[in-house]
């Protein structure tokens, strides 16, 4: 079972916009030194969409080298085509990875039976844990319980699910209808805000974007929670709620992360690949005040 703090890793680039290895070594080394489950290579704040086929093998195989078996890679191999996930998931299995995310297409609109045949055929094709990713404000697919639970009672490597949804009763329904029949099935949020919730309804953690910057923070609630410790938990998560103020203001989450990055002091440039830009100058304001609240530094 994947469980506790997944972090779907920022790609650093260099002002000239190429992959900055030294920025991603760091980041991989930070987030293992400060307790994380797992990373999540070629994510969304990855700006996956963004990376050619060779930038995504070289930045997998960088983490895999850092990480050294410490914890679970878990590398995105979301794409329009079926093949070319399947394609992209069969070359990444050289390197030493744990399984692998997967949204639905995000391009062309399928209907329910046609999506189940994409997923189904990818487990039928790549012999290890796949986590569904359902994101539906960026693919404008949503998958439903019902579909996500006939992949998982039909296919035992479709492992967990990502559901980066503002509904705790969507989440509510995965743990109550799915772990009723896979209880190690995992259940993960996408959203900060619902990190500690998805805990308290059954799930199993998440993997979330802000666990970029500051990782303690949810690796606190996440041991805490563990340990039943809930009065931390929850004053933990009462600071986590004050990050997320930085993705209100900002343009994107990938933008967001490497802008509180940088202020912290942290080698990780600012860019991203257009058409993302850096944040302006009043959002990196209202992002230095948030970090400035929360007193958070990276040492």
């Amino acid at each position: 079972m994947f469980r506790g703090v997944i972090v779907p890793l920022v790609t650093p680039f260099k002002k000239n916009y190429s992959v900055d290895h030294d920025g991603l070594k760091w980041l991989t080394k930070y987030l293992i030194k400060e307790g994380v489950n797992g990373l999540f290579p070629n994510s969304t704040t990855g700006e996956f969409v963004h990376l050619r086929r060779e930038e995504i093998i070289s930045l997998v195989s960088i983490v895999v080298e850092e990480a050294s078996g410490h914890i679970n890679i878990l590398p995105g191999v979301t794409a329009n085509s079926t093949i070319e996930v399947i394609d992209l998931a069969k070359e990444l299995l050289e390197f030493d990875v744990n399984g692998f995310v997967v949204a639905p297409p995000y391009y062309f609109k399928y209907s329910e039976d046609r999506l189940k045949k994409h997923f189904s055929e990818i487990a039928e094709k790549i012999d290890k844990p796949l986590i569904l990713y359902n994101i539906p404000a960026t693919t404008g697919v949503n998958l439903s319980i019902k579909l996500i639970r006939d992949l998982a009672t039909e296919y035992s490597n479709i492992a967990g699910v990502k559901a980066t949804i503002d509904s705790i009763t969507y989440l509510r329904r995965l743990v109550q209808e799915i772990k009723s029949i896979r209880r190690e099935f995992s259940v993960l949020t996408g959203l900060d805000e619902l990190f500690l919730p998805n805990l308290m309804i059954g799930g199993d953690g998440g993997i979330v974007a802000l666990a970029n910057i500051f990782p303690r923070i949810h690796v606190e609630i996440y041991r805490a929670w563990e340990n039943r410790d809930y009065a931390k938990a929850i004053a933990r998560w009462r600071d986590l709620l004050e990050l997320t103020r930085i993705i209100d203001v900002s343009s994107s989450y990938s933008t967001a992360v490497k802008t509180a990055l940088k202020l912290l002091g942290a080698p990780i440039e600012e860019t991203s690949r257009p058409p993302l830009y850096e944040e302006d100058p009043e959002t990196k304001r209202v992002i230095e005040d948030v970090l400035k609240k929360l007193n958070l530094s990276i040492t």
